[in-house]
C-alpha cells in the first residue's frame, strides 16, 4: 500500500485566518460608536459675529452690550462696570431685556479667558442667548489697524 504523495496531513498551514481579526475589528468599531456620544465636550453655545452686525436689528438696543477694551475695563450697556460687581449689573439689565441676550464686545487684544469668563457670567445671571463681536476699531494712518 502506497501513501500518497500529496497529503495534505502533513503540511503546514500557511495561510493566514482574517476572520478573528475582522471581528475584532468589527466589535472596536461598534464600540467607538457607541462611546463617541459621550466623549463630546459640553461648550457654551455662542453666536459669532462681525462687527456691526447687531446693526440695524430693531431690539439690538433692548440687549445687553458688555464691552472689554484692551486695558481690561468693562462696561455693561455704556456703565462701567467693577469686576465684583458685573454680574449684578447684567442681571439687572437683562431684566429690562426682551429676548435676555447678552453680546460681548472685545478687542483683539483681550485674552480668551477673559470673555469666556464673562461669557459665564451673563450665563450664570440669565441670560438665554450669547453673542461676541469684534469691537470696532478706527483705522490708524496708513492703511494698518
Amino acid at each position: 500500500m502506497a501513501i500518497g504523495a500529496g497529503s495534505k496531513g502533513e503540511e503546514p498551514i500557511t495561510a493566514i485566518n482574517v476572520t478573528p481579526l475582522v471581528d475584532v475589528c468589527l466589535v472596536l468599531v461598534i464600540i467607538f460608536m457607541a462611546v463617541a456620544p459621550f466623549a463630546m465636550t459640553m461648550g457654551i453655545k455662542v453666536l459669532e459675529s462681525r462687527a456691526k452686525a447687531a446693526e440695524g436689528k430693531a431690539s439690538a438696543e433692548d440687549n445687553v452690550t458688555v464691552k472689554l477694551d484692551v486695558s481690561g475695563q468693562i462696561t455693561v450697556n455704556g456703565a462701567a462696570a467693577p469686576p465684583d460687581q458685573l454680574k449684578p449689573m447684567i442681571m439687572t439689565a437683562l431684566q429690562k431685556s426682551k429676548d435676555r441676550m447678552v453680546i460681548v464686545t472685545a478687542d483683539d487684544g483681550n485674552r480668551v479667558g477673559q470673555v469666556v469668563a464673562i461669557l459665564d457670567l451673563a450665563k450664570e445671571a440669565g441670560a438665554l442667548k450669547l453673542a461676541i463681536l469684534k469691537s470696532e476699531t478706527v483705522p490708524a494712518p496708513g492703511g494698518k489697524t
